[in-house]
């Protein structure tokens, strides 16, 4: 049992490195930026509404909560926490530990002083929050506010693209579009406007490239909620939270192998294979976009109508159940699917 100084000494640990981490992300990002020029008008508000007012470059850059920097520290060196949205919870806990395993630290799943210390040499001193200024192809669409739950109804829209420019800005940085209205509670999400958002493009220089390794196999396990691409020295390339199965359609154990992967797919809906399906439905094909019910990329296994693919709903991953498939966010689903190849090992566990 650890003493009542050790306890106090982390303690204070841990209060240095959030007060650090404040001033880091202040000076980093912010204190030599040079504020930028008003935005345009947007291009496409209704006529009544005010012109957008971008926030301050620095906003945000003091109230960044430690478990958001882990958050955007750990996406960024493939140990993804599913959608970024500054809040501990399971998805979070698994990246913690997956990374504190790989790295020889005790695998508690907590942030710790000594896991922020690794963590951070890996991840660098770039900034958890920086500025981005919103373009026209972020917010040209098409959108489709109005999606039907019903399958067969959504078969008669012609294309099932993102519901709002938030929702697509979101997606862009791997976050809930309720961290970005946080992040940025003026904004309108106009082309043109300078917005606060989380550095997952930051490169890692110890990690590598999705696909510049080849993946021995990609493991996926229903006990942890995890899947995880090794390569031939069992190492770990990446690993995210991950949907599968359920009671009535549970994860077909086994070893399996890809045998394809299709970009922006098309869903042929069979409703004879989904238990709770409408007894009035037929089958239908639902067109493509990041909110078809697949998402954005479909990696086909040699086992009939079983997949590991994206997901309308990238907050539901790792909290629900699926229909028997694996389900990752739509941004981790396209990283599997630069090392995925036809013939790569899949092992559900």
């Amino acid at each position: 049992m650890r003493s009542l100084q050790s306890d106090k000494a982390m303690r204070q640990l841990k209060t240095c490195w959030l007060a650090a981490l404040a001033m880091t992300i202040h000076t980093a990002a912010f204190a030599q930026t040079k504020p930028a020029p008003p935005p345009p008008p947007p291009k496409a508000l209704p006529a009544q509404a005010p012109a957008p007012s971008a926030p301050p470059p620095d906003a945000t850059a003091a109230v960044v909560a430690p478990e958001l920097a882990v958050q955007i520290m750990l996406d960024r060196i493939g140990y993804s926490p599913g959608e970024i949205d500054g809040k501990t919870g399971a998805n979070l806990t698994r990246a913690v530990e997956a990374f504190q395993r790989t790295h020889g630290l005790p695998t508690s799943g907590k942030i710790d002083a000594a896991t922020v210390q690794r963590l951070t040499e890996r991840a660098g001193t770039a900034p958890p929050i920086v500025s981005y200024e919103i373009v026209d192809a972020d917010v040209s669409g098409p959108f489709v506010p109005n999606i039907p739950a019903d399958l067969v109804q959504q078969a008669k829209l012609p294309s099932l693209g993102y519901r709002t420019p938030l929702e697509a800005i979101a997606e862009k940085f791997h976050a809930s579009p309720a961290l970005l209205k946080t992040l940025n509670p003026m904004a309108m999400f106009a082309a043109g406007e300078r917005i606060q958002v989380p550095n997952v493009a930051a490169a890692d220089p110890l990690a590598p490239a999705p696909g510049s390794r080849v993946a021995a196999k990609i493991v996926v396990s229903k006990a942890t909620s995890t899947l995880t691409v090794r390569d031939d020295q069992d190492q770990v390339l990446f690993q995210a939270p991950v949907t599968t199965g359920s009671q009535h359609d549970p994860l077909p154990i086994g070893t399996w192998k890809v045998t394809g992967v299709q970009q922006n797919p098309e869903f042929h809906y069979n409703p004879a294979l989904f238990w709770d399906a409408n007894p009035a439905h037929s089958k239908a094909v639902i067109p493509p976009g990041p909110n078809n019910p697949v998402g954005v990329v479909w990696i086909a296994l040699n086992k009939e109508h079983y997949g590991i693919h994206g997901t309308p709903e990238p907050s539901r991953i790792g909290h629900v159940t699926s229909h028997g498939c694996v389900r990752l966010t739509n941004w981790d689903a396209e990283r599997v699917a630069m090392w995925a190849r036809p013939g790569t090992t899949v092992i559900f566990e």
